[in-house]
């Protein structure tokens, strides 16, 4: 027993010495507006039900027709934006609410902060244009991104492994890195992506939007009910942890997918560590966003209400 007390307390200094994500709030609710009339305010509001939800059929969603046509009672008030444009701001828990009444869940504002890499990094000109496509596609689907130079290979020019692009990405504090590979010839130019989470990894192709785009496709869960999406306590057993390394690294994960609101640790063994997580849609929404992990690799239990789920980690994938 006092070998595990001091294992969790070793845990709990790592984890009050640095932060497992560096999610970044997003102003979901404030967006600009035309003036304000109710076509304006509707448009506008279309336009913060993608950022809410995370999805951009939201805007044209039936089920949320209602919250579009009744957009000036969910008015907040009117603020001037950074460069001198008007905004309006919705009043979010009131908005939110009716969100779930229409059975659509909300994307937490609390958003993992990306790290788009351009390679091979682009003239000053075009690194402008770049960056302002990416920022208008990531303000418009509620990212939080910053386009960085960052180191790909090591000294011998290999790629470098998930892991020390994810260290590179949380010393410049990222959460995730987002990499556009290929020659840019034009505004259209398709490029190879590549999407490194601590849970997952993923690659597509597409213009500079679908960098953003498809990133945020995968961040978000699919359209379910409220219900569905309710948040709920799991059980989480994890096995091949048998390091003070291994313990932070497992923690950090966990506390970066999408869904999980809070993971708290509550036994250690020999070699392994269970936790109690609080994710969005229980034991079957966290296994869902753990599908295809190659940090964490599912080894058995049940994702039935009050099971236990098992996984196995691997440092490297």
């Amino acid at each position: 027993m006092r070998g595990r007390l001091a294992v969790l307390c070793a845990l709990g200094l790592i984890a009050g010495a640095a932060p497992c994500s560096a999610a970044r709030q997003v102003h979901v609710y404030e967006v600009d507006v035309e003036g304000q009339t109710s076509p304006a305010l509707q448009e506008a509001m279309r336009q913060v039900l993608v950022r809410a939800i995370g999805r951009r059929e939201s805007a044209d969603d039936p089920a949320l027709a209602g919250v579009i046509a009744d957009a000036p009672r969910y008015v907040q008030g009117y603020v001037t934006g950074p460069r001198g444009e008007s905004q309006v701001v919705f009043e979010a828990t009131t908005l939110e609410q009716a969100i779930a009444a229409a059975g659509r869940s909300v994307w937490p504002r609390a958003r993992p902060f990306t790290l788009v890499v351009l390679d091979p990094p682009r003239a000053r000109a075009a690194q402008d244009a770049a960056r302002a496509e990416l920022e208008r596609v990531a303000a418009e689907r509620g990212l939080p991104i910053s386009l960085v130079p960052l180191n790909l290979v090591d000294a011998a020019g290999h790629p470098l492994p998930t892991e020390a692009l994810l260290a590179s990405a949380r010393r410049l504090g990222g959460d995730q890195v987002l990499i556009g590979q290929g020659a840019d010839t034009g505004p259209d130019s398709t490029l190879q992506w590549s999407l490194y989470t601590s849970a997952q990894s993923a690659t597509w192709s597409g213009p500079l939007a679908a960098g953003i785009d498809h990133t945020v496709d995968l961040l978000v869960p699919q359209a379910q009910t409220a219900v569905a999406q309710a948040d709920a306590d799991v059980r989480v057993r994890i096995d091949g942890v048998d390091t003070l390394a291994a313990y932070a690294s497992v923690e950090r994960l966990l506390q970066s997918v999408p869904s999980v609101r809070r993971a708290n640790i509550i036994a250690t063994d020999a070699g392994s560590v269970t936790f109690i997580v609080t994710a969005r849609g229980g034991a079957a929404g966290l296994d869902e966003e753990l599908t295809g992990s190659v940090r964490l690799v599912r080894v058995g239990g049940a994702t039935t209400p009050g099971a236990q789920l098992e996984y196995r980690y691997q440092p490297q994938g």
